[in-house]
């Protein structure tokens, strides 16, 4: 692997190994951009290419190997999803006593440290800005530069305001990558002593093309949805679950053709009903409230006659015949709506009811 299987923004890229060659990289790096856009790929690619064994070139601009005991260490946490949950997991086996005090990291190489936001609240902590603290002005051990990769820029006040410390004067051998879907979240004192470097979305057209190579077991009219739906960022297309989406959909489908076309309820409370208590149940009514998002969109898009920019291409004829029957003001109630049934959820509200009440409150009389 190295930076030409990274994909898109290539201008942002070559900047970032323009100052690596120049030998200027900055202490301190904000990537930005949507969730799925590749901000964890790049930040791990370049703790890499900062700390390969055997650095090579690609275009005149400095690449890293792949293949070396550093570049294979840091490479096993490509996959954070997998390793934030084995931290879980870990701190979850421990004694309670334990268990309160102890912070999630995850670390496959002594020198890179990943800090991810902790839950419950899921932020960073200041625990976790103190680690940090004790460990930057210490010297590599294997590698030539220390680097931390912050996945979040949700930060507790008190760990923020630690972390600039750090910032105000950092050690010439360490580097931390602050990776933010909104920058602005960082205190503007963090982001004045930080490099930001914005990952755009790619064309659709382009996502497309990735995902007929890397997911060719999908038809290419799902192909087209995903590439629409994930709005240009390819870690968010590649691992897009394109069942259970149509799933929800047609749930959501149902929802919205009752209440804009009237008719008989009992479909619509056979579904309601399939979403209970528990874990699974409540990931099930967040695709579902994710997926009524998503349609009141592309009404609001087709009421405005802006069709190209529908996402759920696939059932245009469908939203056509809903469009009819909701105007400008039904939508905006729609998804008010929405967002109180997302409040009682955080409340523990009875899910099944929740809807069968959003359903109710979205009928056109």
């Amino acid at each position: 692997m190295s930076f030409s299987d990274f994909h898109g923004n290539a201008e942002t890229v070559h900047r970032l190994r323009d100052m690596l060659a120049r030998e200027r990289f900055p202490h301190a790096v904000v990537l930005s951009g949507a969730r799925g856009a590749g901000k964890y790929t790049l930040a791990l690619m370049l703790a890499q290419a900062l700390n390969c064994l055997t650095p090579t070139e690609t275009g005149g601009l400095p690449d890293f190997c792949g293949q070396c005991a550093n570049c294979r260490r840091i490479a096993q946490a490509a996959d954070l999803d997998a390793r934030f949950a084995e931290a879980v997991e870990t701190r979850e086996g421990l004694r309670e006593a334990d268990k309160k005090d102890t912070r999630l990291f995850v670390q496959t190489h002594p020198d890179v440290l990943i800090i991810p936001p902790d839950p419950p609240q899921m932020m960073i902590k200041v625990d976790q800005v103190r680690r940090v603290i004790e460990t930057i002005y210490y010297r590599p051990s294997d590698a030539r530069e220390r680097v931390y990769i912050f996945t979040d820029s949700a930060f507790m006040k008190e760990a923020a305001n630690s972390l600039l410390k750090v910032l105000e004067e950092p050690p010439e051998f360490a580097t931390i990558f602050l990776l933010s879907e909104n920058p602005g979240e960082l205190l503007p004192t963090i982001r004045s002593r930080s490099m930001v470097f914005p990952l755009a979305a790619l064309p659709v057209e382009e996502v497309e093309r990735y995902l007929a190579e890397h997911r060719p077991e999908w038809k290419p009219q799902q192909r087209a949805l995903v590439a629409r739906l994930s709005e240009g960022a390819l870690g968010r297309a590649r691992s897009f679950d394109v069942e259970a989406y149509v799933a929800a959909r047609a749930d959501a489908l149902t929802i919205l053709n009752s209440a804009l076309l009237g008719g008989e309820h009992t479909a619509l409370f056979k579904i309601t009903e399939t979403y209970r208590a528990g874990a699974e149940g409540r990931d099930k009514t967040e695709q579902l409230l994710r997926t009524l998002y998503s349609l009141l969109r592309d009404l609001m898009f087709l009421s405005s006659g802006a069709q190209e920019l529908v996402h759920n291409t696939d059932i245009q004829g469908q939203l056509t015949k809903l469009v009819e029957a909701a105007d400008f003001e039904w939508i905006v109630t729609a998804s008010d709506r929405l967002a109180e049934v997302e409040r009682g959820m955080r409340r523990n509200l009875l899910r099944s009811l929740s809807l069968d009440a959003l359903e109710l409150a979205l009928e056109k009389g």
